[in-house]
């Protein structure tokens, strides 16, 4: 299936924007990370609070922090990328501050929020380090802050809103696009066997990737997450073009946890690249399009893993490059900022997917999850009002269908 390039003209994008807004700053926010040793339990204990687990068997998955010197890489990436987008934002004549903030280490929500205040920052729009639909990658995000502004008491003080998830933004596939294909010429360098590209993301459980997206809304593997993955990797492969012409592809998971009972999303990535050698393939490429910086989990799990695995089944191996702070990335997250500033140079919205770009605002069913006996959802930001009707394709007319 050929993915549809839309704009603003399509009626759907249109009716999925929300109203501008004079946003005094930016918060970047993201999964966090141990900035050394002794940080490392502590952060494990953030990311697993509440599920009981002994300080035994988080030593026991603190390996790959352990042996990166107790630092995770994702703390210097994101405040490259900070630095990035002020330079961006600067170079269109745009004075908005960005602030930095973590879900599990220092900086916490609740405490840029507190420091938002004290500036005088009362209108306040976030950004988050993950493109796609999903719990954990986007709805949590929105929880942060809803918990945040209760926890600090400036839910009634503070107007908060989340830009969209941008999983269809050019600007963060036209990265992938070229990196593949400069992996796939050097792949071809070194054998002249058949190729293989697996596209790479997180993999979560099945509950949570069936709660993807609202549920008024059907999608290609039943989930948003995976059918937003796999409009992404079509138009990857079609931008790539001829060096594509004869290689088979297909989307992988990774770093999946939790007790093997639970079914997550499959297949594995090792698992997949163990097969390769009796289908006759001789080399591959691992494009981690689910990530937005080469943080713990690409250099871990794809590039120490993955690669050990490719070695075993003594297959050639590239591993493409993270989007992290590509010009064409930074570019088209700031487009996303203007477009909700409403600025006079604020380009059109742009989807490089056939249904349109995704809600600025989300509907309360939309990648929901009630955790550890909770009856209600926890409170949250950037959401539709209950029982609004949502935008959800278009008719054979281009007009917009509600559901």
């Amino acid at each position: 299936m050929t993915e549809t390039r839309n704009d603003q003209t399509n009626a759907l994008s249109a009716a999925r924007s929300a109203r501008p807004h004079d946003f005094q700053a930016l918060i970047l926010s993201s999964f966090g990370g141990p900035e050394g040793q002794e940080d490392v339990i502590p952060f494990l204990r953030n990311v697993t609070r509440g599920r009981g687990i002994p300080d035994e068997r988080l030593e026991e998955v603190a390996t790959h922090y352990r042996a990166n010197g107790g630092v995770s890489p994702i703390n210097a990436q994101n405040r490259a990328l900070r630095d990035a987008l002020e330079a961006e934002l600067r170079r269109r004549g745009i004075e908005l501050p960005v602030l930095l903030a973590n879900r599990n280490w220092d900086p916490y929500v609740a405490d840029v929020l507190r420091e938002c205040h004290e500036r005088g920052y009362t209108d306040l729009l976030v950004m988050a380090t993950s493109a796609y639909s999903g719990y954990s990658s986007c709805r949590q995000y929105r929880e942060d802050y809803g918990v945040g502004l209760e926890e600090t008491g400036l839910q009634d003080v503070m107007h908060v809103e989340k830009i969209r998830q941008y999983y269809d933004s050019e600007g963060f596939l036209r990265p992938y696009a070229r990196k593949l294909r400069d992996s796939l010429q050097a792949l071809r360098s070194r054998t002249d066997g058949p190729l293989r590209v697996l596209f790479t993301t997180h993999s979560v459980p099945m509950t949570d990737a069936n709660a993807a997206g609202p549920q008024r809304m059907d999608f290609e593997g039943d989930s948003a997450y995976v059918a937003q993955h796999l409009a992404a990797a079509r138009w990857i492969v079609e931008q790539v073009g001829e060096e594509m012409a004869d290689v088979e592809w297909e989307l992988v998971y990774q770093s999946r946890s939790g007790p093997p009972s639970m079914p997550w999303l499959e297949p594995d990535i090792c698992d997949v690249i163990e097969s390769l050698p009796e289908q006759g393939v001789t080399g591959v490429a691992v494009v981690p399009l689910g990530f937005v910086s080469d943080h713990m989990e690409v250099l871990w799990d794809l590039d120490t893993e993955a690669r050990d695995a490719a070695a075993e089944a003594q297959l050639e191996f590239e591993r493409i490059p993270t989007a992290g702070t590509d010009p064409e990335f930074v570019a088209a997250l700031v487009d996303l900022v203007e477009q909700r500033l409403g600025t006079p140079t604020a380009p059109p919205r742009i989807s490089a997917c056939s249904r349109g770009t995704w809600f600025d605002e989300c509907a309360p069913d939309c990648c929901v999850k009630v955790l550890h006996g909770r009856d209600e959802p926890r409170p949250t930001i950037a959401q539709r009002p209950k029982g609004e009707p949502i935008p959800v394709d278009l008719d054979a007319d281009g007009g917009v269908v509600l559901r």
